[in-house]
């Protein structure tokens, strides 16, 4: 059957952007005035080190500017993202681009000219309480010394930014909208449609056939393309490596991390991790082959539920109940937000056709958050519901807590909020559920989390910069140099599996890797949330995770994670977090096994 259009759905289940700007007439309204506040932008230029008021006026000026056309951008980008093929909603979003761009362009002297304050003429501004408020862009500023261009060489670095995302919008495109797949046959011979949601209900079958036919037909259809999808990918790797190069990186890697102040070594050391903890991945694949009653284990058979005639089906409302319940530890105030993001349309749940795949939380300062999903009605559409509430919370309170100017959390602790969630439900059930062959499939599903964000992002990550360190020793990235490093990642990581050769086209259907070096933070941040849910049921105390949720990008990540109880520069949470890997592991073995 095919998807319904966006026009076809069921308002119940959509979210309302009219929240931001009740009409469309209003985002033209707000367009023209953001537009006017960036024109206002260069009369700034060259007055930022006149004195402390200065700086604040000019400050003050490019956060005006920037909070309205964020405002602008994401009224437009959430339209587009619930029907890619709506030409209107892809015009709102081409303008609203647009003017990020000149936003960007116009305040490109910016860093370079704070960087030529003197550093002691800076600091003393910096003890102005007036300027309080900026003191942690100001000091992030300051720390990219090192990096920063002159101001004409930053301006047309700026000008640049929207032909730097023609790979990720050509790849969006191509995904969303464009690819289609043949119907496969499903478990009672009908024929069905696959889609990017379908997949994941397809490749859970017990159906060894099913499974097989679903990640063959899904990414043959990748396959097709692989030229022109390496093509895009490799723009997307030159243009992460150009950005290094001209800012004195020496690496893509060092560039991506350094935003967070988050130092190579801490990547580093979740790699060798993981490559210590292999030997229980290859433990857990061959008690997984044993269960499933399986010769051979191949790729396609990693995420069919290992216990068989378990019943799961979550029906969206079913699933807002047990969120809840879950989540009951982090206390009452945050039981009440849950309710706000179920009850006022916060949240996109059902697929219909043009809309973006996967699912994502957006915050919106000074509205509320925005999620988007594509529910299917299984356990794992509920952890993704609780995953993508993490999100949103984080935004919420962080919103709620701090300024404009420091509200946005960084990359290194955004995976956190919502891991901390899908932790705590995966507790919670365990602690409710008494039947034997419901907790292994509880048990399972925990291990499979550990396997897909913990093992299976730090795959990707060590794909990622294989790729920027092929490019940079002049290797050429094609389908095929591409398909060969992914295929030896997937020998590493599933020694014992067999490597089907179809495989080896996935790294051209993750869109994390236009975002360069993104999704190790997942591991990390899985890592950080075992450690944080562990300690929020054993002590019963969720203070100071709930402060860590008010901190936005108020300081450094690894700094806010602290406070949490979390430090990433030691190797103990990783280690601990494979412990309990390796625990699950040894209780879902006597279940089976009783």
């Amino acid at each position: 059957m095919a998807l319904k259009h966006r026009t076809e759905m069921d308002p119940r289940y959509m979210w309302d952007i009219s929240h931001i700007f009740s009409t469309r007439e209003a985002w033209e309204d707000a367009y023209q005035k953001a537009e006017a506040l960036v024109d206002r932008i260069p009369a700034v230029a060259g007055t930022l080190g006149k004195s402390a008021d200065s700086l604040l006026a000019g400050l003050n000026t490019i956060t005006d500017a920037s909070r309205a056309v964020e405002l602008v951008y994401l009224y437009a980008s959430l339209n587009k993202s619930a029907d890619q093929g709506d030409a209107d909603a892809q015009s709102l979003e081409a303008r609203a681009t647009t003017l990020y761009v000149k936003l960007s362009t116009a305040t490109s002297f910016v860093d370079p000219e704070i960087l030529a304050i003197p550093e002691d003429t800076l600091q003393s501004y910096l003890a102005d309480p007036s300027l309080s408020v900026y003191r942690q862009y100001l000091r992030n500023t300051a720390r990219s010394r090192p990096h920063t261009l002159d101001a004409e060489r930053e301006r047309m670095l700026a000008m640049l930014g929207d032909a730097a995302q023609s790979p990720s919008n050509s790849f969006d495109m191509f995904e969303a909208v464009d690819i289609t797949f043949p119907d496969i046959t499903d478990e009672n011979g009908n024929k069905t449609a696959l889609t990017h949601g379908t997949f994941g209900v397809f490749r859970e079958s017990p159906d060894p056939r099913v499974r097989r036919e679903a990640f063959e037909t899904y990414f043959g259809a990748f396959r097709k393309f692989q030229n022109t999808l390496a093509a895009m990918y490799a723009g997307s790797v030159k243009f992460d490596c150009y950005y290094a190069n001209v800012r004195g990186f020496d690496s893509a890697l060092s560039h991506a991390l350094f935003g967070g102040n988050v130092p190579t070594t801490v990547y580093d050391a979740l790699v060798e991790a993981i490559h210590g903890g292999l030997p229980i991945m290859r433990r857990y694949l061959d008690l997984r082959r044993r269960v499933l009653g399986l010769e051979e284990l191949h790729l396609y058979d990693l995420y069919t539920p290992m216990v068989e005639g378990i019943d799961f089906q979550m029906p969206y409302e079913e699933a807002q109940s047990l969120v809840k319940k879950a989540l009951a530890p982090l206390g009452k105030d945050y039981a009440a937000l849950l309710d706000q993001a179920f009850q006022g349309k916060w949240i996109d749940v059902y697929e219909n056709h043009g809309k973006t795949t996967g699912a994502f939380s957006c915050g919106v300062y000074g509205v509320h958050p925005y999620v988007l999903l594509n529910y299917t009605n299984t356990l794992d559409d509920a952890f993704t519901l609780a995953h993508e509430l993490g999100h949103a919370m984080h935004s919420y309170l962080s919103d709620q807590t701090q300024d404009y100017v420091n509200h946005d959390y960084q990359i290194m602790v955004a995976e956190v909020a919502s891991t901390v969630n899908e932790v705590l439900l995966t507790k919670y059930l365990l602690s409710v559920e008494t039947d034997p062959k419901r907790r292994a499939y509880i048990l399972n599903h925990f291990l499979e989390g550990f396997r897909t964000t913990v093992f299976r992002q730090t795959l990707f990550a060590e794909f990622e910069r294989r790729a920027h360190d092929m490019y940079q020793a002049g290797q050429p990235l094609t389908a095929q140099s591409l398909s060969a490093e992914y295929h030896a990642l997937n020998d590493l990581y599933y020694a014992g599996a067999v490597n089907d050769e179809i495989v080896d086209i996935e790294w051209a259907r993750i869109p994390h890797f236009y975002r360069a070096f993104y999704v190790y933070q997942y591991a990390t941040g899985f890592c950080s949330a075992v450690a944080i849910a562990n300690n929020i049921l054993t002590t019963g105390d969720a203070s100071r995770y709930l402060q860590f949720l008010t901190t936005g990008g108020s300081d450094y990540p690894l700094e806010e994670l602290k406070i949490a109880g979390v430090d990433l520069t030691k190797p103990d949470t990783v280690k601990s977090a494979l412990r309990v890997f390796a625990e699950t592991l040894d209780e879902l073995e006597k279940v089976l096994n009783s």
